[in-house]
């Protein structure tokens, strides 16, 4: 069935239309969401947030053709909600470590690509992972973002600057 009609229907509260257009999604959803924590339990954690709030809020969508960017909108909004939860958590302090038994660790040196975006700014590495990993348009990411199409198209040339220079510094330290 045609996703337009299953968002209609989704909306007058055909819940068998919703589960429908969520599991046409959800792929994509997970993906994104790991993009942005890196973690398989988190990632499932927002997706499951989002879909739960996408239930609630159906009758919201204004028109069915967007229910993909705004379904995108609740997620980015979701991940970018549990990060910064997750940053308000007290690390541990130093003593606790001095009492731990010592280990050998070892590190790679190797930046990874995946590293360098965590570095980025929260609307940067929006941008990044919508165009890039979610091969999004720029008209498209600027809907789901909420700016004009030339801010999109700058804050990307400035991600981009970024990461080469990210990249190029860990080639260099390794």
């Amino acid at each position: 069935m045609d996703a337009e009609k299953l968002v209609r229907k989704a909306k007058k509260g055909n819940k068998q239309a919703f589960l429908q257009l969520i599991e046409a999604e959800q792929t994509r959803l997970y993906r994104t969401a790991f993009l942005y924590v890196k973690n398989q339990d988190d990632a499932l954690d927002i997706v499951q947030e989002t879909i739960y709030k996408a239930f609630i809020s159906i009758e919201a969508i204004r028109d069915p053709r967007y229910f993909t960017t705004w379904l995108t909108r609740i997620l980015i909004h979701s991940a970018l909600d549990f990060l910064k939860k997750k940053q308000k958590i007290i690390p541990l302090e130093q003593e606790s470590f001095s009492k731990m038994p010592a280990k050998e660790i070892v590190v790679e040196d190797k930046m990874d690509l995946y590293d360098a975006i965590d570095k980025l700014n929260e609307r940067h590495k929006t941008i990044i992972i919508l165009r890039y990993y979610q091969d999004l348009t720029v008209a498209e990411i600027a809907d789901i973002v909420g700016i004009p199409e030339g801010t999109v198209k700058s804050n990307l040339h400035r991600a981009l600057q970024l990461l080469r220079l990210e990249v190029k510094e860990a080639c260099i330290n390794e």
